[in-house]
């Protein structure tokens, strides 16, 4: 959340943190003048406005890099940092509300070309320097501790946030995240060929009607982090689009911590050593829902052969989709469960647990806010989300995401005979009746609508101090090691 800071307050905090006079003179007045600009704007404005602002965005930079390192910052310090962050975000948040449609028009060719988040974040950045970093600036910033950043990707979140803001550009986005990966287009011949695929952290098999994606992350109890999620969609995309294959299966691989040595665990949501340690990006909470997850959902889209994307959003979503089953061995915490909210049912062994520790963390739950309440009620969510909760599969409440539960020995003939009995069945209305539930509940505007808050608030949880301090407390992170 952008924090409000009183006109009258602004070069006192500033000016309490030993920065020079004249600098913060510069800045406040040359930001007050940007903001000051008329709200109305187009691709003829544009560029004259982005010069002005990136000025500005430097202008506040240097005076961030003019203070200790974040973490070691006396409390006027502190109070100045979060002020030169705050004031930029305010005044690019604007920015980026009044320029979003030229924006986007001119890196998506008016629409006619399908950029995903992160293509649209680095042709951004070169469209808007200054304002958004570039991946050069972000490796610089990767080699700090989570700790002692001042938030270059706040912008990242600001700019999706107003993109998604906006019904027709949202849209548009979200359907672009759902068409196929360069990766799975590349290999989708492979794998309807040989039928097994390994890709790393995922291997990908076909047996006979249904796809089996194992997720496979030893170290880390197959918790998931910015070099696992390419091949997680890359896979999803994989079963999706081969023709002989009518749903999918979900499932850990084993994994070697003596803890656990040999056994599956289904997952342990997102490396937190990763964040702690400055390595996992902003963008992967984007990419993350809007592509595997929402893949998972809602199935993949389809481009012309010009790969222009036709939305029309009064009409029925127009998407190839397969019914999922998830398997969930040992424990799903965090993402894990967040991936429970999206499969059409879930086996479970006896004894596995699920849970969204996001209190303990600090990051909002991807969209667990969203889909949790329909499973569960509002009030059962509120306690899982904002206070920890933990649910035993064994227990009546668990019952509300898990179909069936089976002792660990049983669960390999029940996940066969689960799959046959959905493949036998015939499956020709599978896609359809997950679209109709889908209608009454999270249309794809809805989705829109939740990921512009999620966006930017985030971004903001993703670099907050808040996060550090609770990685500290709850996980031990000043020891862990990647």
């Amino acid at each position: 959340m952008i924090d409000e800071i009183p006109e009258q307050q602004r070069a006192p905090r500033l000016q309490a943190a030993g920065l020079p006079e004249s600098a913060i003179v510069g800045f406040l007045r040359d930001r007050d003048s940007v903001r000051a600009e008329p709200a109305g704007a187009g691709a003829a404005s544009l560029s004259q406005a982005t010069a002005r602002l990136g000025q500005v965005c430097r202008q506040g930079r240097d005076l961030l890099s003019r203070l200790p390192r974040k973490s070691r910052r006396n409390a006027n310090e502190k109070v100045a940092g979060h002020a030169l962050v705050h004031l930029l975000a305010d005044v690019v948040w604007r920015f980026f509300r009044a320029y979003r449609t030229p924006i986007y028009d001119g890196l998506t060719a008016r629409r006619t070309r399908a950029l995903r988040v992160e293509e649209l974040a680095w042709a951004g950045a070169e469209l808007l320097p200054g304002i958004l970093p570039t991946q050069a600036e972000l490796r610089y910033e990767g080699a700090s501790l989570q700790m002692d950043k001042d938030g270059l990707e706040i912008h990242q979140g600001l700019f999706f946030g107003q993109l998604l803001s906006d019904r027709d550009i949202g849209l548009h986005l979200c359907t672009a995240m759902l068409l196929p990966t360069a990766a799975a287009l590349e290999h989708a011949a492979e794998f309807q060929r040989t039928g097994t695929l390994d890709l790393g952290a995922v291997r990908v098999e076909a047996r006979d009607d249904a796809g089996y994606l194992y997720f496979h992350h030893p170290r880390y109890l197959n918790a998931e982090d910015d070099d696992t999620l390419a091949p997680q969609e890359t896979a999803c995309d994989l079963i999706l689009l081969h023709p002989r294959l009518r749903m999918g299966v979900l499932r850990g691989a084993p994994v070697a911590h003596p803890k656990y040595q040999g056994r599956r665990i289904f997952s342990a949501g997102i490396n937190l050593t990763r964040i702690y340690q400055g390595k996992q990006s902003y963008l992967f909470y984007l990419t993350r829902d809007m592509g595997l997850l929402n893949k998972l959902f809602r199935g993949l889209a389809a481009a012309d052969r010009a790969g222009t994307l036709e939305i029309r959003p009064e009409e029925p979503e127009q998407t190839l989709e397969k019914p999922w089953l998830a398997v969930v061995d040992g424990f799903a915490i965090g993402g894990g469960c967040q991936t429970l909210l999206v499969m059409d049912y879930v086996i479970a062994e006896s004894g596995a647990y699920f849970n969204l520790p996001a209190r303990k963390e600090g990051i909002i739950p991807g969209c667990a806010n969203l889909r949790l309440p329909r499973f569960m009620g509002e009030r059962m969510a509120r306690e899982a989300i904002m206070f920890d909760k933990t649910f035993r599969v064994d227990d009546a409440e668990a019952r509300t995401l898990v179909n069936e539960v089976f002792p660990r020995e049983r669960l390999d003939q029940a996940v066969e005979t689960c799959v046959a009995n959905a493949i036998g069945s015939g499956m020709v209305s599978a896609g359809g009746n997950r679209k109709a539930i889908r209608i009454q509940t999270e249309p794809l505007d809805t989705f829109r609508t939740y990921m512009a808050t999620y966006a930017c608030e985030q971004a903001f949880c993703h670099l907050s101090e808040q996060l550090v301090h609770n990685l500290e407390r709850h996980w031990n992170a000043r020891e862990r090691k990647l």
